[in-house]
């Protein structure tokens, strides 16, 4: 009986507990009711761009005015994360036209520093020719590459990759001709040549010589031809250009200037199914393909806005990213700078923070790019912070220890970049540079110690890079030829410490 007792006691202990909690209920309920009803029927609503007041139900003139703004203002946010590719490109692109005067079909030459000095993370050590081309202007079009040690590729107007030239494409360093055709364009037969269609009507080549000679390399980048289809029975004769240090830049805009670039590179190009949203997003903002970008005074100020904090998006998704699987080492702070996919594309979904990420900081992308080939191609790995944690800045000292028996077959490289401009860093020392390919000072056992700092820290070797106080630095370690022990991580590289 006692234990019937204690059993119908808490049977109506329970009874009364859920009588309450569902009177509490109806009456959060109704007080919620009651709210929606009060908001909807002339109260302001607080929101993070204001308050909005509401009339009937319907949003007030104020209101209106600053839903569109904000809708606006984040179109153009988002506008700007998805055009980064674009962007690199076309300002790489008027970089060359206007201002190292660099006709379209021609070929640009970066020896070194002072050549490279305007472009987003290049490598000190190799020579690089860039070639641009518009098949509207100049329809379908030839390369013609040497055999020898080269890498590189055609690229769209997204920076993907139409094909590998050279040593990671089908010619696997041996040569051959390559033809392009325009989009829309049927496939030809063409005999000798390898055909490929473009899906952008402008295009970029871009390569790399690797001889470790640099009489050698040069000579073979001389050797490649580039020229129109229509001109193949003809003699003709590629112009190289050599850029001698002159000042450019190719880095993206901060001000609506950003916006008109996007609207001048889309203006001739096919519009992909992908991208049909974002067209309709900026069909709103005036950005339209055959209308001219004449924004207002309204549209000017968020577009100014727009792309600052776009800019210092692009700047967070890079250097702390938020996207899965860009560690390289457990506990270690390196990451991949590349993470995207040749057609950019992950299983379900367009890589939107990942190609933000790398074309914020690079340009172009390949087969050989993605470090992913045993013994061919290029590896980048990036650090923007210290073994605490910490970001890496100029004014501290750090030291940095490249273990021995580094897995490459060719070299490796540390290069130290700009964290806003994304250029080479400059200091009196000249390129913040150093290679394996360089005379440095090795351990008995081969491994490498290298130091940073605005001085040279005490105790440091010759293997000393400078740095600038009052600016953040970001470097890049490159495997060229990357081999079995980096693969399997059983080499690892360090974080780079502080020294206190």
């Amino acid at each position: 009986m006692k234990h019937k007792t204690k059993i119908t006691g808490l049977l109506s202990l329970l009874i009364v507990t859920i009588t309450i909690s569902c009177n509490q209920k109806e009456k959060v309920a109704t007080s919620n009711t009651d709210n929606t009803e009060q908001k909807q029927t002339g109260d302001n609503i607080v929101t993070r761009f204001g308050d909005l007041k509401l009339e009937s139900g319907y949003p007030s003139e104020d209101a209106i005015t600053k839903l569109y703004d904000e809708r606006d203002f984040q179109r153009a946010c988002q506008i700007h994360t998805w055009a980064l590719p674009m962007v690199g490109f076309h300002g790489l692109h008027l970089a060359q036209r206007d201002q190292l005067g660099i006709k379209d079909g021609e070929i640009s030459m970066f020896f070194d520093l002072k050549d490279k000095s305007g472009m987003l993370t290049p490598n000190i050590t190799t020579l690089y020719a860039f070639s641009f081309w518009n098949f509207d202007k100049q329809g379908a079009f030839v390369i013609d590459a040497p055999a020898g040690l080269i890498a590189g590729g055609l690229l769209d107007l997204w920076q993907q990759p139409i094909t590998d030239i050279g040593q990671t494409g089908p010619d696997k360093g041996a040569g051959g001709k390559y033809l392009f055709l325009p989009p829309g364009s049927k496939m030809i037969a063409a005999p000798g040549y390898r055909v490929y269609i473009s899906p952008t009507v402008q295009v970029w080549f871009g390569t790399r010589a690797l001889d470790p000679n640099p009489k050698i390399a040069e000579e073979t980048i001389r050797k490649f031809k580039i020229y129109s289809w229509n001109d193949r029975s003809k003699a003709t004769v590629t112009n190289f250009v050599p850029v001698n240090g002159k000042a450019w830049t190719s880095a993206q805009p901060t001000d609506a200037n950003y916006f008109k670039m996007v609207a001048e590179a889309l203006e001739p190009e096919p519009v992909q199914t992908r991208d049909r949203v974002i067209y309709g997003m900026m069909a709103s903002l005036g950005i339209e393909k055959g209308k001219a970008f004449q924004p207002d005074e309204r549209l000017t100020k968020i577009f100014n806005e727009a792309a600052i904090v776009g800019e210092l998006t692009a700047r967070a998704n890079a250097y702390e990213k938020r996207f899965d699987g860009s560690i390289v080492w457990k506990d270690k702070h390196w990451e991949y700078a590349n993470m995207v996919e040749l057609n950019q594309e992950d299983s379900n979904y367009t890589q939107l923070d990942q190609r933000a990420s790398w074309f914020y900081e690079a340009i172009g992308n390949s087969t050989g790019m993605q470090g992913r080939i045993l013994g061919f191609g290029q590896v980048y790995l990036e650090t923007s912070k210290d073994k605490a944690g910490k970001w890496l800045v100029g004014s501290k000292s750090y030291h940095f220890h490249v273990p021995a028996n580094a897995p490459v077959k060719q070299f490796w490289s540390i290069t130290l970049y700009d964290n806003v401009t994304r250029g080479p860093l400059v200091t009196d020392q000249g390129s913040a540079d150093m290679s394996s390919r360089k005379d440095i000072e090795k351990n008995a056992d081969g491994s490498v110690d290298i130091y940073f700092g605005p001085t040279k820290p005490k105790g440091a070797n010759k293997n000393y890079i400078k740095t600038l106080p009052g600016k953040g630095w970001f470097p890049y370690f490159r495997f060229y030829g990357p081999t079995e022990t980096y693969f399997d991580k059983t080499w690892q590289l360090e974080d780079i410490e502080e020294i206190k």
